[in-house]
């Protein structure tokens, strides 16, 4: 109120384009991307190898905690050995989607080739 009773504000005006475009219409409709000012880029790749690494480093830290004391914190670990299992489950039944042999699997997982489709082919 006061500020209007002092005349510091300013009336609201229609702003009018000087071509008599809307900005809306001028903002880039999908499909306009000039292909030579966008190059595709190789995505960097983050090696397995290094998951794996990160992977083992949070276990080996987690079980330490827990072997410090915490032992509300073993019924997790549990969980976390479950879960392992799982995503071993189903990285062997995509790799067998993409033709690997259970003698290539059981040779990576350091088992003959019966034990590997005994423990995994139910999975």
């Amino acid at each position: 109120m006061l500020a209007q009773d002092e005349g510091l504000t300013a009336p609201l005006r229609t702003v009018s384009q000087p071509d008599g475009t809307s900005p809306a219409a001028q903002l880039p409709r999908p499909g306009t991307v000039k292909a030579r000012l966008t190059p595709k880029r190789a995505r960097r790749q983050v090696e397995n190898d290094e998951y794996g690494a990160c992977v083992r480093r949070i276990l080996r830290a987690y079980s330490r905690r827990v072997g410090d004391g915490d032992v509300e914190a073993l019924a997790l670990l549990v969980g976390l050995a479950e879960e392992i299992n799982a995503a071993m489950a189903e990285a062997v039944k995509g790799l067998r989607a993409h033709g690997y042999s259970w003698a290539e699997l059981g040779a990576r997982l350091g088992i003959s080739r019966q034990a590997a489709q005994q423990r995994r082919s139910a999975s």
